[in-house]
């Protein structure tokens, strides 16, 4: 039996010619997208940062498998106008056109990293339990779990992360760079090792390691927004609780790091209204407020000297009302017009 390997974009998958349909296949008819770190295709919406994630968006176009050769597009040449005022549209103002200083070289000492542990120091362990199909989690390898022999089987793999930069690409682990994303792909692992088909958890010190995460947040009249920047979070380790006057949020990730975020709240809320949800870069958190008062902060803070203000639903406490409703825990003055 002769297969083909097909080079829809998005699909990559063998295929028998006599089994092959109009609904056989599920691909991107446009090219893949890279731009200020997010990753996509120019037929679909979707953009992701991490770049096992954008493997994983599914194709928005069905048809059957091809394997005509993709066409390489030619490279746009973006001209940029650069727009210089004259002197002449006033002349009582002379302009100078000068190149921008360059900011001093920082002199702060860079933080030591710790050392990291290295894709080919992680194994499965002897018991793991692996269910045929599962493909190889090691990064340009994509075979499958076949019974006890494939964890035998020779593994070639990246141990980098996906490099792009200004229209080259390729793995931080090897040198070789090419410009077609097709190209990309057959890049050849630069290492060798056996197959890994689970997320090995990280033994030792490592495990229980705490680390920091970036939080930003902002509100409506009825809720305030929390978002918790995270990628590879444990979906069933993770949890978040919330209480009337208090949020507990506690974040496993895959390598068995730990970020925790535990906080009184300024102001109360409904906690079986609250919820969350664990997204691919973050968590994102909705309190449901108790009343429609404005949060100065997060967290119950006596020194505050700003704050954003929202109307109240109802017949009073409304924008440009007479009477004005507030919080009676921070010190308020009123300026009366």
């Amino acid at each position: 039996m002769v297969t083909y390997i097909c080079t829809n974009n998005g699909c990559g998958k063998s295929y028998d010619p006599a089994e092959n349909n109009d609904t056989a296949c599920h691909y991107h008819p446009k090219g893949p997208i890279f731009h200020e770190g997010l990753k996509g295709w120019g037929c679909c919406d979707k953009k992701v940062i991490d770049f096992d994630d954008f493997m994983k968006i599914p194709g928005c176009t069905v048809g059957p498998h091809s394997n005509v050769p993709q066409e390489k597009p030619a490279p746009e040449t973006v001209k940029e106008d650069i727009k210089v005022e004259s002197s002449t549209n006033n002349p009582n103002v002379e302009v100078f056109n000068t190149v921008p200083t360059p900011a001093p070289a920082s002199t702060k000492k860079p933080a030591e990293e710790k050392p990291k542990v290295r894709e080919e120091d992680l194994n499965d362990p002897a018991d793991a339990v692996i269910a045929p199909g599962t493909i190889c989690r090691r990064k340009g390898c994509g075979k499958k779990y076949v019974d006890a022999s494939s964890r035998e089987e020779e593994c070639i793999f990246h141990s980098g992360e996906p490099l792009f930069h200004e229209g080259s690409k390729g793995w931080t682990c090897c040198s070789r760079k090419v410009l077609e994303f097709e190209e990309f792909l057959k890049i050849q692992g630069c290492k060798k090792g056996k197959h890994r088909f689970t997320d090995v958890k990280i033994e030792g010190d490592k495990q229980n390691e705490v680390v920091k995460c970036r939080h930003d947040w902002y509100q409506t009249q009825t809720s305030v927004i929390i978002s918790i920047f995270a990628k590879k979070v444990d979906k069933e380790k993770t949890t978040v609780k919330f209480e009337t006057e208090k949020l507990l949020v506690d974040v496993v990730f895959q390598d068995g790091k730990v970020f925790q975020f535990h906080t009184d709240l300024s102001q109360p809320i409904i906690p079986e209204q609250s919820k969350y949800e664990i997204l691919s870069t973050k968590i994102e958190i909705n309190l449901k407020k108790a009343n429609g008062i404005s949060w100065p902060t997060i967290e119950p803070n006596s020194n505050v000297v700003s704050w954003t203000t929202f109307g109240v639903e109802g017949s009073v406490g409304t924008v440009g009302s007479k009477k004005m409703y507030v919080a009676n825990d921070v010190a308020i003055n009123q300026i009366r017009g």
